[in-house]
């Protein structure tokens, strides 16, 4: 397995199920960085289902905002699972925080993770083009992120109504 691998996927494609999948294949103890706020009863119901369809045999760890300090914790023996990049990037948007510099520590620290890495990130630029000027630049920088993290990955993989097409890399 590549020490970063990028799974992409519209909502619902079945991106996450394909990254799980990835990681539990490769017998290492699983770790999964949870992104996501529960802001709503709508959200609690989508986490906790997530949560569920995993299964107990996962450490999980809650990182929202410092996703770069949660890899950091990472011990080398596991395998990460990150889902996902589109809530955190998200999350910083709406924190105000400078989105570049956010992005450039993000990849440092999935370089510097001792564990292999899979991020799951949304692909939002094969819709409309969004009708108000903060959902136009939320899609622009989830396209610049995800090309920096394709960029860095050895394996990027879309999932398409559940089934995987490898962009880079190949399947282990």
């Amino acid at each position: 397995m590549p020490q970063l691998s990028i799974v992409l996927g519209g909502a619902r494609s079945g991106k996450s199920r394909f990254a799980e999948r990835l990681v539990t294949g490769t017998g290492r103890p699983r770790v999964y960085i949870a992104t996501a706020e529960a802001w709503d009863d709508e959200m609690r119901d989508r986490i906790a289902t997530h949560r569920n369809d995993r299964g107990a045999d996962w450490q999980t760890m809650e990182a929202p905002h410092d996703l770069p300090d949660a890899l950091a914790k990472v011990p080398a023996e596991a395998v990460v699972l990150v889902d996902c990049a589109t809530l955190w990037l998200t999350n910083r948007m709406l924190a105000e925080a400078d989105l570049a510099a956010e992005a450039a520590r993000l990849v440092t620290a999935l370089a510097a993770c001792p564990a292999p890495v899979v991020v799951v990130s949304n692909e939002v630029g094969w819709s409309i083009v969004p009708e108000n000027a903060l959902a136009r630049r939320f899609r622009d920088e989830q396209g610049r992120l995800n090309q920096r993290l394709a960029e860095e990955a050895g394996l990027v993989v879309a999932v398409i109504a559940g089934l995987p097409v490898v962009l880079k890399g190949q399947l282990p």
